[in-house]
């Protein structure tokens, strides 16, 4: 079901895809972005490669979506996560990076009710699916218009599972940071 978090996908690590992940939830305005859709309608949008995000959600209300996914993808996805970045109109701060790393860590160090069940099997030891940025990044790298966000730092807990088999699945995720919450099904229709 899910790939151990130190194992790469395409020849990526999964913190490295945590990072792509951010890039890919920060390139949308609100109107359309996958994480403020409360449908799953948005799900298929900017998505290309070997994995396929899924998208959380702003706020803590829980979401219920369905979405359509190609066959033979990965699908990867934040159980709970956070990223710490500058304001959009703050200058590049390179001194900054170090600080927003612990920031990041910090809320994030103390999860607690970390769900994820697939298709009624619910997975064990989601604590060891923590990713971490190790080196700042720029969130807003394929927004459009280009938008910098530089320095960005993200940690959080992640799970990559392997391609479904064609087929529905529901998928059930979430979990608890102090601070905020999430909850997320989705009805997976793996063509």
């Amino acid at each position: 079901m899910a790939v151990p978090p130190a194992e790469s996908v395409g020849n990526i690590s999964q913190a490295d895809w945590s990072k792509a992940w951010w890039q890919w939830a920060g390139s949308f305005n609100h109107a359309e972005s996958p994480i403020a859709d409360r449908t799953g309608g948005n799900c298929h949008l900017k998505q290309n490669g070997p994995v396929w995000f899924l998208a959380g959600t702003y706020g803590t209300q829980r979401t219920i979506r369905t979405c359509t996914v190609p066959r033979d993808k990965y699908l990867f996805f934040p159980i709970i996560n956070y990223v710490v970045m500058p304001s959009t109109r703050a200058a590049a701060c390179m001194e900054c990076c170090a600080s927003f790393i612990q920031s990041a860590k910090s809320i994030t160090d103390q999860p607690s009710n970390l769900v994820l069940e697939l298709d009624g099997r619910r997975m064990e030891g989601l604590e060891g699916h923590r990713q971490v940025t190790t080196e700042c990044f720029d969130m807003g790298a394929l927004a459009e218009p280009r938008v910098q966000m530089f320095p960005s730092a993200a940690n959080g807990y992640y799970v990559m599972l392997r391609p479904l088999a064609p087929g529905k699945h529901v998928l059930n995720f979430g979990g608890m940071l102090p601070g905020m919450s999430q909850a997320v099904t989705y009805t997976l229709l793996v063509e």
